[in-house]
Order: C-alpha cells, then sequence, then structure tokens
C-alpha cells in the first residue's frame, strides 16, 4: 500500500501518494473543506501511513475520522511535538519549514543549503554539509507586504504582484510595485553573498516568479515540504510497521 502525504497550509491544501520516499500523484485544494477533499483522495484507495503537517492542530473529531481512513495515521502540528526532536531540528520551528529541511538534507546529501520559502512569510533556512540545521530567518512575504502598506498605510492603493517590475516606479502604483519586489530580491541577494557555497532552493507560492528574476544558478522545488514529508513518512513506515 502507498502511503498518503498532506499539507495543510495557510492557503492551501497540498497531498500527493508516496512510494517509500519517492512522490506520485499530487493534489491542491484551496477552500475550507478540508477533510471532506482528503475524504476524497482516500475514497477508492486507503493508504498504508496517512502523514499530515499542518499549521493548526486538528480536532479530536478530524483526527479519529483521518484514522479510520488509514492503518497509521501520522500528525506533525503543535500537539505532536516528538517528531522534531528524533531529527535534531529545533522544536520553535514549524512543521512545514521542518519538512522542508529533512528534504534538502536527503536530496542535497553533503551540501551546504539555504532554503527560501515564499509564502504568506518569506523564510530562508541554512542546512550546514553535515544536515544539521544553523538557523534560519522569518520576513513578510509578498503579498503581506503589499497588504501591509495598504492597510498602515491609508494614502496608499492595495496593490498586486506584477507581471512585470520596473527598476524605479514612475507613479503611486509602480512605485510600490517595485519597492517590494526590489526590496524581497535584494534581500534574497544578500543572503545568497553571505553564504556563497551554499545550494540555493526556492519553494513556496511564489518561488518560480522570483527565480524568473534571479541571475544565479538555483533549484525550484514546488513540492519540497511534501517530499520531506514521505521521507519522514517512509522512515516512520519502516521503523513501526
Amino acid at each position: 500500500m502507498a502511503n498518503l502525504v498532506i499539507e495543510i497550509g495557510n492557503t492551501a491544501l497540498k497531498a500527493a501518494w508516496a512510494e517509500g520516499k519517492t512522490l506520485g500523484k499530487t493534489f491542491r485544494y484551496q477552500g475550507e473543506k478540508t477533510l471532506e477533499f482528503i475524504l476524497s483522495i482516500t475514497e477508492k484507495e486507503k493508504p498504508e501511513v496517512m502523514a499530515v503537517v499542518s499549521g493548526r492542530p486538528l480536532s479530536e473529531s478530524e483526527e479519529e475520522i483521518l484514522r479510520g481512513e488509514c492503518r497509521h495515521l501520522m500528525l506533525l502540528d503543535s500537539a505532536h511535538p516528538d517528531y522534531l526532536q528524533r531529527y535534531g531540528i529545533p522544536e520553535y520551528l514549524s512543521y512545514d519549514r521542518a519538512c522542508s529541511i529533512m528534504a534538502v538534507r536527503h536530496l542535497f546529501k553533503g551540501k551546504s543549503c539555504t532554503v527560501f520559502d515564499f509564502g504568506t512569510t518569506l523564510t530562508i533556512d541554512m542546512v550546514s554539509a553535515d544536515g544539521g540545521y544553523r538557523g534560519g530567518n522569518i520576513s513578510p512575504g509578498c503579498r503581506t507586504r503589499f497588504k501591509s502598506l495598504n492597510r498602515y498605510a491609508k494614502a496608499l492603493p492595495m496593490v498586486n504582484t506584477p507581471a512585470r517590475v520596473p527598476q524605479e516606479g514612475t507613479s503611486l502604483e509602480s512605485s510600490i510595485e517595485s519597492g517590494v519586489i526590489s526590496g524581497i530580491m535584494f534581500e534574497i541577494e544578500g543572503y545568497v553573498r553571505q553564504l556563497p557555497g551554499n545550494v540555493i532552493v526556492f519553494t513556496g507560492g511564489d518561488a518560480i516568479y522570483f527565480a524568473k528574476r534571479m541571475k544565479y544558478s538555483l533549484f525550484v522545488m514546488s513540492n519540497l515540504v511534501l517530499a520531506g514529508l514521505a521521507i519522514m513518512t517512509d522512515d516512520y513506515a519502516q521503523k513501526n510497521i
């Protein structure tokens, strides 16, 4: 039987079937009926292990329902803190960041990495060549910056992520566009210069958008969290089944 790995994020749910450490068919859902969507995936096939990484703890009723859909349920949320300790990852890290770290440890074994996750927040995590977690930073994500300017500076309009970004703004809107996007690019380039020998990995919803604007070699991995979750799930299956 295959395993099912699920990431419940701030704006969307992503899931994938996994054979061992290898991801198979993937799914994406954006809406409030996350439990119903998961049940639609398991309707025809029950997983051996279902692993769920979630930004919010699941309720007791949700947990009970999911346990009935698989042979083994592996929950990674604030109510189940023991998994991070097994892999030498600090407990303060969110589980999606922990899964990303697990993924780069496996995919880029023996190499130092800097992981940029472009979502509601922009997180930057550094992993040493021996797989150790060096530390990381958090700043507002791209859309969060646009929303913050509109909310806290009442005279500024709400601006969406632009397809093209001028080097300097020539209007109020283009000044905001250039300021936010250029600011993030300068931020990224600063981290890259700080650790020039690191493998650079982009993930998250805006990863491709910013990767296209960079002038150096990097990897874009849209399913990095799921890849790391599949690794942890396979390890769990081998040790507990």
